[in-house]
């Protein structure tokens, strides 16, 4: 239904909002109660003095009965729809809906962001218990003490005749077990509340990393230049571990030995005029894949037509460097979809691969994803060689271009909707039935 049709609908809803009778309204308004019921069922049209005096009559701003409900709410309303396809709403008559039934329509478009909301928090945590090292180290630690206690204690209370040497060899060892106990359940503990504390929550090395580069959005100005020195940016306050900061010095002398390799002027230059192709980018500079796979992520936004995200692995497959997008976030824990093109590049070093992809199960966006293996370092002779996967990831371009749609792939197992996929390694809880 036209969205000019429904303005008698509209009426009709703001006339009972108000509690007000057709008659009631139809004498404000200076019309005849049988002339508003044609209104009210969208058999007259109205417009221009009418409409105002009705609006008037209803308290309201003549637009809200003209243009109805917000173009944001249908947005809403659409994108509930759309996240299953296979339900029965009826997307064509979201107008109509929102129209003559404008709380329904906010409630239920706030629901789904609610459920939306509740889903990520549901794969993150699920994600941070089913892989967070830490975690597993503290509830290892407090289970092995618990069994140690157990034990001991078993052995106290099920030997009558025990001699005095034993038993003070055993009284130590539950005073010393009962103390790292309570040690290790008050760090459990503490991890467990520092979740609420965005900066406390900092647990790990890679999230102390991945949260200094996000605060500088991946880009350090004072590297650009010759001279910039990488040790200068540690920031002891955000790099609170000795591993976080060694970590954070090899990346940043990384990032300067990039800046040197490919100027940002040069790399400003062949973004207009290609975008963000690498292999535009590394034959302009005369570098490597991989070098300007780092390059184009770590540029300033202004200079990219779109965000750059960056995924880097080494041979066993571990992410080492992470970059997410909106449209296709990367696990914090744990390893990633055995889907992507980086671990296609794995399988093939050296041999570029360009993928388009989509997060499965969700409203993001289609993206395009290039990768390439290399080694890491030199080959030795005395040594096997080690391998890294670079993925760079940006925006598709539009639909209709694409000869194929693109692949749908996952964030990780643990939390992906694929159905019958042949590279999952343990069951979703996104499963039906959860």
């Amino acid at each position: 239904m036209a969205r000019d049709t429904l303005i008698g609908s509209r009426i009709r809803e703001r006339r009972m909002l108000a509690g007000l009778r057709q008659a009631d309204l139809a004498r404000r308004a200076g019309i005849s109660a049988s002339y508003l019921n044609l209104i009210e069922h969208n058999r007259r049209r109205i417009g221009g003095k009418l409409l105002v005096r009705i609006a008037e009559a209803l308290e309201v701003e003549p637009s809200l009965l003209s243009e109805g409900a917000e173009a944001a709410l249908l947005a809403r309303l659409r994108e509930a729809a759309a996240v299953q396809p296979g339900n029965r709403a009826e997307v064509d008559r979201a107008e109509e809906f929102a129209g003559r039934f404008p709380g329904w329509a906010e409630l239920l478009a706030d629901a789904r962001r609610r459920i939306d909301a509740l889903e990520d928090t549901v794969e993150t945590l699920t994600d941070r218990l089913a892989h967070d090292p830490h975690l597993a180290a503290s509830l290892h630690e407090v289970l092995s003490t618990v069994t140690a206690i157990r034990s001991t204690a078993a052995i106290l209370a099920g030997t009558e005749e025990l001699e005095r040497e034993w038993q003070d060899r055993f009284h130590r060892n539950l005073d010393e077990d009962s103390r790292r106990l309570a040690e290790g359940a008050q760090a459990l503990v503490t991890y467990l509340d520092s979740a609420a504390d965005a900066r406390r929550s900092l647990t790990s090395p890679q999230e102390e990393i991945e949260a200094f580069l996000a605060a500088r959005d991946f880009h350090f100005p004072e590297l650009e230049a010759a001279g910039g020195e990488p040790d200068a940016l540690l920031d002891p306050e955000a790099l609170t571990s000795e591993a976080a900061r060694q970590i954070a010095a090899r990346l940043l002398r990384r990032y300067a030995q990039d800046a040197r390799a490919i100027p940002l002027d040069l790399a400003a230059s062949v973004v207009a005029d290609h975008g963000a192709d690498p292999a535009a980018l590394a034959e302009a500079a005369g570098t490597d894949l991989p070098c300007a796979m780092r390059r184009l992520a770590a540029l300033p936004s202004a200079l990219l037509p779109a965000p750059a995200g960056l995924a880097i692995c080494d041979g066993a497959g571990a992410l080492t460097f992470r970059k997410p997008l909106d449209d296709f976030p990367l696990p914090r824990f744990g390893g990633g979809c055995a889907l992507w093109p980086l671990f296609e590049a794995l399988a093939r070093p050296g041999q570029p691969v360009a993928r388009d992809l989509v997060q499965a199960g969700g409203e993001a966006r289609p993206v395009r994803a290039y990768a390439v293996a290399a080694p890491a370092r030199p080959a030795a002779f005395d040594g096997p060689p080690l391998m890294e996967a670079h993925m760079l990831v940006v925006p598709a371009d539009r639909e209709e271009d694409r000869a194929r749609p693109p692949l749908a792939v996952g964030v990780t197992c643990r939390i992906c909707p694929l159905e019958g996929c042949a590279a999952r390694r343990e069951p979703s809880i996104l499963a039906a039935g959860f």
